[in-house]
């Protein structure tokens, strides 16, 4: 996501999946680092992790799912998007609607009036989801700053480590959250991920990831979420993990996705 990190993401994950996330801004998507002449190792990298799950398919992508209950889509039009979250409560259809970074709410239809703490809420429930299922799409944000941290092995696989920062331009209210990726070097997808928080007292989270599939060109994957002590260095977690010393906090699953329009 240029980024609107997931706003006040982490006190609003709490609440929809036990963890945190990320983002999406107005600004323009691009390249990784376009306005550098040359590519760095960890730019070229996630170039090629981004054309491992879907590449070009995603800037014209139109699909939904379900996360928790509740109904998504997104649809991309290069630097555009439209994202939905559709859900039920009683005899009320709910549908938030972020388009180009413009929140609104209806109640059966009808426009619903919201306070300006209501919108960031809302703003960063639907990006937040979006953000982690279209992964590692927002990577190649202009708010992004990335650097290859090293090669290393996590049970028996290879892989690229990347670590992702974000500028205070464009990197919505959670910039300084650093996260890793763990790029496994064969089939250049993430095979891992982890991040870390101060808001709320703070936070660290790794995530394995399962049930991958492809879906029309994309590919989608579920995540396990795992708790790790406040000031566990990101680098550290792989370690802690295959030494299952690591807590499950939940699964975060993207369910009955589908293309729109096939």
């Amino acid at each position: 996501m240029s980024i609107l990190k997931p706003i006040s993401f982490f006190v609003l994950v709490s609440i929809l999946f036990s963890c945190t996330g990320k983002k999406n801004n107005k600004q323009a998507t691009s390249p990784v680092q376009l306005n550098k002449t040359e590519l760095t190792k960890s730019q070229k990298i996630i170039n090629k992790t981004i054309n491992a799950h879907g590449g070009d398919l995603y800037d014209s992508a139109y699909y939904s799912f379900v996360f928790r209950e509740k109904t998504y889509q997104f649809k991309n039009d290069g630097n555009s998007y439209i994202y939905t979250k559709t859900s039920t409560i009683g005899s009320d259809t709910i549908i938030d609607s972020l388009v180009n970074n413009h929140f609104k709410r209806t109640v059966n239809g009808k426009k619903i009036s919201l306070s300006k703490k209501e919108i960031a809420s809302g703003t960063g429930a639907v990006n937040s989801v979006v953000y982690f299922a279209t992964l590692p799409y927002k990577l190649k944000d202009q708010a992004v700053n990335s650097k290859y941290i090293e090669s290393s092995m996590i049970l028996d696989k290879n892989y690229d480590v990347i670590e992702v920062t974000f500028s205070k331009d464009g990197g919505g209210e959670d910039y300084d959250d650093a996260y890793y990726y763990w790029i496994n070097k064969k089939t250049k997808k993430i095979d891992y991920l982890a991040y870390n928080y101060t808001v709320n007292k703070g936070g660290v989270r790794f995530r394995s990831a399962f049930n991958r599939r492809v879906v029309a060109g994309i590919t989608f994957q579920d995540y396990i979420n795992y708790k790790a002590p406040v000031g566990t260095a990101l680098k550290d977690l792989a370690t802690l993990y295959e030494a299952g010393k690591l807590k499950e906090l939940s699964k975060i699953k993207t369910e009955a996705v589908k293309k729109i329009g096939i």
